[in-house]
């Protein structure tokens, strides 16, 4: 079985995609929902001064604000009406997780199957609202002490900004869903990459100028172009890493006859966390240097020297951004990965693991095996987000090609192609079966 699904993968073309018309409405679909969404990104945001609103945020690019103008697209550049994103949605879901490893309501929830997902999911949605009001909220405090950007400071601009905002992220979150649900791959996650790989044009044509300009040097955007190769080439070795346990059923008897044990495997992901550490230690580590440039300098001497020491390529910020990467890393896949809840599972349907004692055993080897591929997961992550720093940190005006945004970017990619290997793979093996039918008949 295995060999006949690799033949098929291999024989995979554009031939095949032409007769999958499933597929192919599909991905239409997906491209229109992500045309739409970059269509709001250019929406600006009413009662605000495009020009100042620009002067104040190319003081803040470096920042926080640049790495949120990363995933939205440029929404935050222009402060259009998707300017939050899908961001609030991601917290909420991350929010939702930790609670259910300390309440028992929703891990009981979490146990339900699909009936238990439903309200879980809908309890993700009143919090992404209610995250997403809360940091509409503030974000039109903000605009109104930022100087001349509001037109008409007051709650008419607050309210109406909370509604407009809130409603461009809840507006994503239905759309991403869609995607899911109707298109190809994870809708959230093509929303965040479809907005980072629409800048990249900007982003080339702007280190290009620069070149030409003479603030950055050509070996150095040289450099940049090799790095950027190199790091997405082991970023789809890693990803695609996994470590296997090898899962045995023991022997049944269905009546009268006797099956032998079947055996499969259980893949663990050397990189469980995903994208998820670098964003948090990003977000951490950049916070410092946003509230610093907004105070325009002003603050406690001590502050400002530890700003300077969070700088992008300093040793303190490298040293810092490791050991937050690396205590996410371990952090979100005890979230997201439970060894217990595995270990009943395989003791529920049978399984086991070869030398090991079905239960406690297992959980314990599972946890064993698990903690030690998240080590490499981690230093894998650290090392794809260390050395684009430490470069960025000579060429800040390349801010696009930092190792997160290609962590997303080709991450993402690689779970959309797999996908649609699958289909192609279910189309392929569907004609197969109604040509096989269609010789039965004529025998």
């Amino acid at each position: 079985m295995a060999s006949a699904a690799e033949q098929l993968a291999a024989n995979l073309n554009f031939s095949a995609l032409a007769k999958a018309e499933e597929l192919k409405k599909r991905i239409w679909f997906t491209l229109g929902a992500l045309l739409v969404y970059r269509f709001g990104t250019y929406i600006p945001l009413p009662g605000i001064d495009p020009q100042a609103w620009d002067q104040i945020f190319r003081s803040q690019a470096t920042g926080i604000l640049g790495m949120f103008n990363l995933f939205s697209g440029g929404g935050i550049n222009r402060m259009a009406i998707f300017a939050l994103n899908i961001m609030p949605y991601i917290s909420a879901s991350i929010i939702i997780q930790l609670m259910t490893t300390v309440s028992p309501t929703l891990e009981q929830l979490k146990k339900e199957g699909e009936a238990g997902r439903k309200v879980i999911n809908q309890y993700t949605r009143y919090l992404t609202l209610a995250l997403a009001a809360l940091q509409a909220f503030g974000i039109a405090i903000g605009l109104e002490g930022a100087g001349n950007v509001v037109s008409e400071p007051g709650w008419f601009f607050r309210i109406s900004t909370v509604i407009t905002l809130t409603g461009g992220t809840m507006f994503l979150m239905w759309l991403g869903e869609q995607i899911t649900s109707r298109g190809i791959g994870n809708g959230i996650s093509l929303i965040i990459m479809a907005g980072i790989v629409a800048e990249l044009p900007s982003a080339i044509a702007g280190a290009l100028e620069l070149g030409r300009q003479g603030a950055l040097s050509t070996p150095l955007i040289l450099m940049v172009a090799v790095m950027a190769l190199v790091v997405t080439a082991f970023i789809v070795f890693m990803e695609r890493a996994q470590r296997r346990l090898l899962i045995q059923y023991p022997k049944r008897q269905v009546g009268n006859r006797m099956f032998e044990g079947q055996s499969s495997h259980l893949p663990l992901k050397l990189n469980t966390a995903g994208v998820i550490p670098p964003i948090f230690a990003s977000s951490l580590l950049l916070l410092p240097t946003t509230v610093a440039n907004f105070n325009a300098g002003q603050g406690p001497e001590w502050f400002q020297s530890l700003v300077t020491q969070l700088g992008h390529g300093r040793p303190l910020f490298l040293v810092l951004y490791i050991g937050m990467i690396v205590f996410f890393a371990f952090f979100y896949t005890a979230i997201v990965f439970n060894p217990t809840e595995t270990a009943d599972n395989l003791k529920k349907h049978g399984g086991f693991i070869p030398g090991i004692r079905p239960g406690e055993r297992t959980a314990e080897y599972i946890d064993y095996v698990l903690t030690r591929i998240t080590c490499i997961g981690a230093v894998y992550l650290s090392l794809v987000c260390l050395l684009p720093e430490i470069i960025l940190s000579y060429a800040p005006g390349m801010f696009y090609f930092g190792g997160t945004s290609l962590l997303i970017v080709v991450s993402v990619t690689m779970d959309t192609v797999a996908q649609v290997q699958g289909y192609l793979l279910a189309h392929q093996y569907e004609g197969l079966i109604k040509r096989s039918k269609l010789r039965g008949r004529r025998r």
